[in-house]
């Protein structure tokens, strides 16, 4: 079955050129011009995705973000933020509140396509284990089947996307991974896809995880490597 994605934007030509290219690549579109409407669908319907505007004439976007994201029957559902705002602050509070992604007005209608695309076929695997449900890394721990984490013995809250980058960084330790693998292996994106995502999660993880966050090592001109040892 073609899988049915939400457009909930305020401005009709956007919502009309949206809706006109995901037909194209044959998904189900339903459209709303506010949050309470768009809520509406959202309980009427089963959504595969959503494309989100942040500023609604009834309200923030973010703050229906956060809701579908809190409640057990949407929170799986992936959310692409779409906004006018470009400030790092809007697109570290959108990815904090469970956003999967962040595009920016005027955008690329193609571009936007190959996310949904991605995040539909990304879906929810959540994060798989090679060897072992823990990991343990000097003051850091994972326990990968409960998706937590814990320096020097206190938990770190972390969305899904941010564990998954982390377990993908330390299960590759040494290694350095481009900008361009890492969309690829943790966001699902092509090469065709642009985006500053991983530069504003790697930043977003440092932060939460304090002197912890020294394992990720910025390598100039190429990608992030995560530490080979803790010292």
């Amino acid at each position: 079955m073609s899988a049915t994605i939400l457009i909930i934007e305020d401005e009709p030509d956007i919502r009309k050129t949206i809706e006109y290219n995901l037909k194209k690549e044959s998904y189900k579109v339903l459209q709303s011009a506010s949050i309470a409407d768009g809520e509406n669908l959202i309980n009427q319907h089963k959504i595969d995705a959503i494309i989100l505007d942040l500023m609604l004439p009834d309200g923030s976007g973010l703050t229906l973000c956060r809701d579908i994201k809190s409640e057990p029957k949407t929170k799986n559902i992936p959310v692409i933020i779409l906004t006018a705002k470009t400030e790092e602050v809007d697109r570290v509070v959108g990815f904090e509140l469970g956003a999967d992604d962040y595009v920016t007005k005027p955008f690329s209608v193609r571009e936007l396509i190959l996310r949904v695309k991605a995040i539909l076929k990304r879906g929810d695997k959540g994060v798989t284990s090679d060897q072992s449900d823990t990991c343990s890394f000097g003051s850091l721990d994972l326990n990968i089947e409960a998706h937590q984490i814990f320096v020097n013995g206190n938990e770190v809250p972390l969305t899904a996307l941010e564990f998954k980058l982390l377990k993908h960084l330390a299960d590759r330790r040494g290694r350095v991974q481009t900008r361009d693998q890492l969309l690829e292996d943790v966001w699902g994106y092509s090469s065709q896809v642009t985006t500053r995502t991983v530069d504003t999660h790697i930043k977003r993880l440092r932060e939460k995880l304090g002197e912890v966050g020294n394992y990720i090592q910025t390598i100039r001109g190429v990608g992030y490597r995560f530490s080979r040892n803790p010292d």
